[in-house]
């Protein structure tokens, strides 16, 4: 299936805060994806360097819509829920606007649901092909923990990657109020074994630009968090839900 064969239209949502010096260039690799792209939908939860004024001045000439959340609710999840609210497209890809997550690998994501096999595939640092290059020690260690922890729970090896394509609807449906900053997790969780979850390799890069908001605290409060959001799901006992793999 190639780009001009490609008949379903794609919605790209991006959640932001701070990110202006990498918004361009996201933006043109995405055009460069090879999948026709119907809007960007970038969701900002308060930028104060320039991010909002960016995304305006591109999109004079790229098909990018802008939602800014006065009052930002629910995190991280909470941005992707507003984007895919608005989304047009009948598909929906989400992403990082920090340039960790390949936009190269969107066709990867996109061409297996439109295929019929799977409902949900997410782009996987940890599966065969795919890797953390950069990544000091101690973040591998606690991704690659937290990811081992809720595999029981979800049987998909990188539930917390934050780069995954599935149907809008579908995914209001699983997280109409999600609350918290892993919406494919609960997205997995809520689908109680019904929902076909696919994984594709993928190159997890650190960013080249701007801060990055990871350091060894926050990553230790991330998984705190986890941890006791892995402890509370687990007590309600939900089913497996089935995953799949490509021949």
């Amino acid at each position: 299936m190639t780009a001009s064969t490609f008949s379903q239209t794609v919605s790209v949502v991006i959640p932001t805060l701070d990110e202006v010096e990498n918004i361009e260039a996201l933006v043109e690799q995405i055009g460069m994806s090879g999948i026709p792209v119907l809007e960007i939908i970038f969701v900002d939860d308060g930028s104060k360097d320039g991010t909002c004024e960016k995304i305006r001045a591109l999109s004079t000439e790229y098909p990018l819509r802008l939602i800014e959340r006065e009052r930002p609710e629910f995190g991280l999840s909470g941005a992707v829920v507003a984007g895919a609210r608005t989304a047009r497209g009948e598909l929906l890809v989400v992403m990082d606007a920090d340039l960790s997550h390949p936009p190269q690998n969107i066709p990867d994501l996109v061409h297996p649901i439109v295929a019929g096999a799977a409902d949900m595939v997410i782009g996987s640092r940890y599966v065969r092909g795919g890797s953390t290059p950069g990544w000091p020690l101690w973040r591998k260690v606690f991704s690659r923990v937290a990811a081992a922890v809720a595999y029981p729970l979800t049987r998909v090896n990188d539930s917390m990657c934050g780069f995954f394509a599935m149907r809008p609807a579908r995914l209001l449906e699983l997280t109409p109020a999600a609350n918290g900053f892993k919406i494919a997790f609960e997205a997995i969780v809520q689908g109680h074994g019904n929902l076909r979850v696919l994984e594709i390799p993928i190159a997890f890069r650190d960013r080249t630009r701007g801060r990055s908001k990871m350091s060894f605290g926050e990553a230790f409060l991330f998984f705190c968090r986890w941890l006791t959001a892995i402890a509370t799901i687990a007590l309600r006992r939900t089913p497996r839900p089935q995953a799949v793999r490509l021949s």
